[in-house]
């Protein structure tokens, strides 16, 4: 109710536990709180935090403008109601590997399962973006290396995104990655891979779980579950997909209120009330307090 039923180490344990099975980890992108708890309900294996959508939500470019502090309170609001681990998107680390290290302990504390790095400069840009930069393989070991050196519990998971495909070629980012495992990432991100044959050496070539990336408007394919696990791929990222769904249906909703003055018309595609307040748990909420749900709702309200 007030909480989840898990702790931290339970989640982090259960992520490991299903990256070591060999089954695919669907993990959709949660837009806030109650998108988790959805995502959980929908029997998802897991969720994820998406540095992109948390600075679209405060009205930012996804260029490395967010801070730690404010990425690990909102991890904090989104592990409170779920029982799935979650991983988050630390961007660059939010400065040097000191500051990679300090939002290690930062996401630790806020109850993730897991983080990753990338490879970028701190002036980061989406994976999908042409004109990325990307740190020294030297400067970047570094990072990982602070980030593992950092972490006080070893369940929580340390992957690193590789960006180098789209800057420096196919085989520059599989050296890149085998480096960043020896530095301690447990997990590797390979970011905009092309088509299924590069996903495919890729997995060949790094003895690591993979995420694969399948994000809309990407630089390439989005790849069935089936075809994911058929590669050997650990983990099915659709980190913008929820946000861009709800952002899509704001849009519509004001368009359709500016021209007809009215809501009428949008009210079958809504959440019921009584969808809501089942998803809140204000039953569940009674139980402590009688007074906060003592009422019916009419029917189909």
């Amino acid at each position: 109710m007030l909480h989840t039923r898990t702790t931290p180490a339970e989640r982090r344990k259960d992520l490991r536990e299903q990256l070591a099975s060999g089954r695919l980890v669907r993990m959709p992108g949660a837009v806030n709180p109650y998108a988790a708890k959805l995502i959980q309900e929908h029997g998802f294996e897991a969720a994820y935090l998406s540095g992109g959508v948390l600075a679209a939500e405060l009205c930012l470019p996804d260029i490395g403008l967010t801070t730690a502090t404010e990425i690990a309170a909102r991890a904090q609001q989104v592990t409170r109601v779920t029982d799935l681990p979650v991983l988050i998107d630390a961007d660059t680390g939010f400065g040097a590997p000191l500051n990679a290290a300090r939002s290690t302990q930062l996401f630790e504390d806020a109850g993730l399962a897991g983080m990753h790095l990338e490879d970028q400069i701190a002036v980061k840009r989406c994976g999908h973006l042409d004109g990325k930069t990307l740190v020294p393989t030297a400067d970047m070991v570094r990072r990982v290396r602070a980030a593992a050196d950092a972490r006080r519990d070893p369940g929580f998971l340390l992957m690193a995104r590789t960006d180098a495909r789209g800057v420096e070629g196919l085989a520059a980012a599989i050296d890149r990655a085998k480096a960043y495992v020896d530095a301690g990432a447990d997990a590797v991100f390979p970011e905009a891979l092309l088509d299924e044959a590069e996903f495919e050496a890729f997995r060949k070539a790094v003895d690591v779980p993979l995420l694969a990336n399948m994000t809309e408007f990407g630089k390439g394919p989005l790849l069935t579950t089936a075809a994911l696990e058929n590669l050997g791929y650990n983990i099915a990222l659709y980190p913008v997909t929820f946000f861009r769904l709800a952002m899509g249906a704001v849009e519509e909703g004001l368009a359709t209120l500016a021209a007809e003055g009215t809501q009428e018309s949008l009210v079958p595609r809504m959440q019921t009330r009584s969808r809501l307040y089942e998803v809140l748990g204000y039953e569940e909420y009674a139980a402590f307090d009688s007074a906060v749900f003592d009422f019916r709702l009419p029917p189909g309200v």
